[in-house]
C-alpha cells in the first residue's frame, strides 16, 4: 500500500456552489448472457444498475468498491467505450448517449481515460512519441511538426525524455508506462479524465510517484477526475469526495472527510475497518463480512447487501433501499443507516430539553 507520507497534501475540495462538469442519472449496463442452440439471451449480468453521481468542476470524484462491484463498466460506459442499457450522462449540458458520430468525436477532445493496464492499452508496434501523437493526429493536426513539438512537451510535463518518444512499449518499466497513458490522454488538453486504477498494477515504490504526478497536472491544466480504486488509502488522499458501490449499485456518496470519520453504511464501515494503520498501539474494531458477493446474474431481493450484513433487519430483505441525502451532502441506500438518523433526530429534542 502507498504510503501517506509520500503523497503530497490533500486537495481543496471545490467549492460547494461549483458548477456540475458530469451529471450521471441512472445509469445502467445489463450484459446478456447467450444460451442454446440459437443462442438467445437467457440472462443478465447486472453490472450497473440504476447508479446517478455528479462530479463538480476541478474536483476528484473517487469511486471504490470490492472487485467486480461495476466501478469500471461506469468508467468505461460513460465515455461509451461501452454501450449503456440505459441511463443518461450529462457533460457540458449535453447528453453524450444521444450524440452522433461527429459530435461525439468532438467531445472526446474534452474526455479521456487513463487505463487501468498500461501495457495492453499501448500498441506494442507503435512507439511511444506515435501513440501520444495519435490523438492529435485524429483531431486535425497534419503539422508533423507542432505534433513532435507537443508530444515532447507532454512527455517531459510526465517525466520522460524526448528520446523515450522513439521506444517501444516494451521497452519501459510499468511506471514508466503508465506516464506514457497519462501523457497520452493529456495530450488533446481535456477538462475530464477517468482514471480507471492508474495505480493499482504498479509497484508501491512507484504508485506514490504517479498520484503526486496527476495532483500536479491537475492543478495545473485544471482537470476533473474520476478516479477509480480499491485501495482506499489511495482514494483518501487524493479525493474530495468518494462514492461506494456494491453489486452494481451506489451505496453512499459523501466528501472525504464525513466519509472516513462518520461512514453510515456498513458496507462501507467494513471496507474502512480493513485499513491497517501504520501503529501497532491503536487497535481498530474489524468488521469480518461473512458469505460471498451475491452472483450480480441473480442479485438478492431488497438490498442486495443484506445477505452479508451485520445489522440486518426485516425490511432489508424485502425492500429496496432509495439512494437519497441523509444528512447534507451525505448520500446513502441503507435502511438501517436512515432509522439511525431519524432515531438521532427524535432524539435530539430530548437531549437538549
Amino acid at each position: 500500500m502507498t504510503t501517506t507520507s509520500e503523497i503530497k497534501g490533500k486537495s481543496e475540495i471545490p467549492q460547494s456552489n461549483a458548477e456540475d462538469l458530469l451529471q450521471v442519472k441512472d445509469l445502467v449496463k445489463f450484459f446478456p448472457i447467450k444460451g442454446g442452440i440459437l443462442q438467445r439471451t437467457v440472462a443478465q449480468v447486472q453490472a450497473v444498475n440504476g447508479v446517478s453521481f455528479s462530479v463538480k468542476r476541478g474536483e476528484t470524484l473517487g469511486l471504490v468498491g470490492e472487485s467486480g462491484c461495476g466501478k469500471t463498466t461506469v468508467g468505461r460506459t460513460l465515455m461509451r467505450l461501452t454501450p449503456a442499457t440505459s441511463g443518461s450522462v450529462i457533460f457540458e449540458g449535453k447528453n453524450i448517449f444521444q450524440l452522433n458520430a461527429k459530435e461525439l468525436k468532438a467531445i472526446r477532445r474534452d474526455m479521456q481515460i487513463i487505463f487501468q493496464d498500461p501495457y495492453s492499452s499501448l500498441d506494442p508496434r507503435m512507439p511511444i512519441g506515435e501513440s501520444v501523437a495519435e490523438g492529435l493526429l485524429v483531431h486535425g493536426e497534419r503539422d508533423s511538426k507542432k505534433r513532435n513539438q507537443y508530444v515532447m512537451e507532454m512527455l517531459k510535463r510526465v517525466g520522460l525524455e524526448d528520446y523515450h518518444a522513439r521506444r517501444y512499449p516494451h521497452e519501459f518499466s510499468g511506471g514508466q508506462r503508465q506516464r506514457i497513458g497519462i501523457a497520452r490522454a493529456l495530450a488533446l488538453r481535456p477538462k475530464f479524465i477517468v482514471c480507471d486504477e492508474p495505480v493499482s498494477a504498479l509497484d508501491v515504490s512507484i504508485q506514490s510517484q504517479v498520484l503526486n504526478l496527476l495532483r500536479d497536472l491537475q492543478r495545473e491544466f485544471g482537470l476533473t477526475y474520476l478516479f477509480i480504486a480499491h485501495n482506499l488509502g489511495v482514494v483518501e488522499h487524493i479525493s474530495d469526495r468518494v462514492g461506494v458501490m456494491y453489486l452494481g449499485k451506489m451505496v453512499e456518496l459523501t466528501d472525504r472527510e464525513t466519509l472516513f470519520q462518520d461512514p453510515l453504511h456498513p458496507y462501507t464501515k467494513a471496507l474502512l475497518s480493513a485499513i491497517p494503520i501504520p501503529d501497532p498501539t491503536i487497535r481498530r474494531e474489524r468488521i469480518i463480512l461473512e458469505g460471498d458477493v451475491p452472483s450480480p446474474i441473480h442479485p438478492p431481493s431488497g438490498c442486495n447487501f443484506h445477505t452479508r450484513c451485520p445489522w440486518v433487519i426485516d425490511r432489508c430483505r424485502v425492500e429496496i433501499p432509495p439512494f437519497e441525502e441523509l444528512k447534507p451532502g451525505h448520500h446513502v441506500a441503507c435502511w438501517v443507516a436512515r432509522q439511525r438518523i431519524e432515531d438521532e433526530k427524535q432524539l435530539k429534542p430530548v437531549l437538549n430539553g
